[in-house]
């Protein structure tokens, strides 16, 4: 099972060109020894992800979106959840907030992570009172 601690080092793996970047999120965020926060890590990998997108450069999007499968897949509850509100629906905030549709990111998800996806979007369009909430009637 992949917990909270296993996150980032897997999504520094499937997404080497995060390195430098991921460096200096945690020389500004993070005193020594103190625990890192996955939500704000994950918000600071979606902007480096609409970058990429931004960029073109997109050769790393099947093993980033293949480790974000597997945090929903193998993960911990907590790793779990903060795949979808952490990582994707970060993804979907960076991307609106850059003048990018984030639909164009599902072409790049796997089955439980579209599954999630729009359970996010049902979310914010009221369909349901909370992610994962059966639709309302």
């Amino acid at each position: 099972m992949i917990n909270k601690n296993d996150v980032m080092k897997l999504i520094l793996e499937a997404c080497p060109s995060y390195n430098v970047r991921w460096i200096e999120h945690s020389k500004f965020n993070y005193s020594n020894g103190e625990e890192q926060l996955l939500y704000l890590d994950a918000g600071d990998f979606a902007c480096h992800i609409v970058e990429l997108y931004k960029k073109g450069e997109i050769k790393e999007f099947k093993n980033i979106f293949n480790v974000i499968e597997l945090l929903h897949i193998q993960g911990d509850d907590y790793v779990k959840e903060a795949a979808t509100i952490g990582f994707l629906e970060a993804i979907q905030n960076v991307a609106s907030n850059n003048d990018l549709n984030p639909e164009d990111f599902i072409k790049f998800l796997k089955p439980v992570s579209v599954d999630w996806w729009n359970k996010l979007d049902d979310f914010w369009l009221g369909k349901t009172d909370y992610v994962g909430c059966p639709n309302k009637k």
